[in-house]
């Protein structure tokens, strides 16, 4: 049976789809079989051209449930589910389906009041601070505000995502052949988080100043 992950909560623009193919691009570069699931009505699918895993459009009725029970039939595969921005019915229903729930937020008070309602429904998921300031005062002040408002969950939060102007690139149709080794140590870096936290072994890790070819 594969296992699934689940990019969750109910603020958009948190980074839920950047995050999707970060996570699948460092499962596949970590020797995993990986298919990346496009829920939101918002994105446009992707090619499969130049990735190392398969991305999968599940936004016509039935195409979900017909993905996860295929991978509730396959092993060694991991399905990371990109869910859609306030659309708390849905999120429920991916939740239960899944192995890993991740609930990704950027350093406003806006989204750490939406991500503390979303950690108290789902006790078995995990904040993702996303698009992290990398600047000194601002990850100071940042930290700060983690504190002040995450405080009880902090032992439910994994290490911050910094921000990275290159993520838009695994975004684009056709990735380039090679890829900023910034980007791929922290797709690397979020990879590793997840299979520890799912128990999973893995072989490898970031490279500083490693371009992959």
């Amino acid at each position: 049976m594969a296992q699934i992950v689940c990019i969750l909560g109910n603020k958009g623009g948190t980074g839920k789809t950047t995050l999707s193919h970060m996570i699948s691009h460092g499962m596949a570069l970590l020797g995993k079989r990986v298919v990346c699931v496009l829920t939101d009505l918002e994105r446009e699918r992707l090619s499969k051209d130049g990735r190392r895993y398969l991305p999968f459009d599940a936004r016509e009725p039935g195409n979900l449930s017909k993905v996860v029970a295929t991978l509730n039939h396959v092993d060694d595969w991991f399905g990371v589910i990109d869910g859609g921005g306030n659309r708390p019915d849905i999120d429920s229903h991916l939740a239960n389906q899944a192995d890993l729930v991740l609930l990704p937020f950027r350093d406003s008070h806006e989204d750490m009041r939406t991500v503390l309602r979303d950690l108290e429904w789902m006790p078995r998921a995990w904040g993702l601070p996303s698009q992290w300031p990398t600047d000194e005062p601002a990850r100071r002040e940042a930290e700060a505000s983690v504190s002040l408002l995450l405080g009880d969950y902090q032992h439910r939060l994994l290490d911050p995502i910094p921000h990275l102007h290159a993520t838009k690139l695994l975004l684009q149709d056709r990735i380039p052949r090679t890829l900023p080794w910034q980007l791929t140590n922290a797709c690397l870096e979020l990879a590793m988080q997840v299979f520890e936290l799912l128990d999973v072994p893995y072989e490898g890790g970031p490279a500083v100043d490693a371009v992959p070819a």
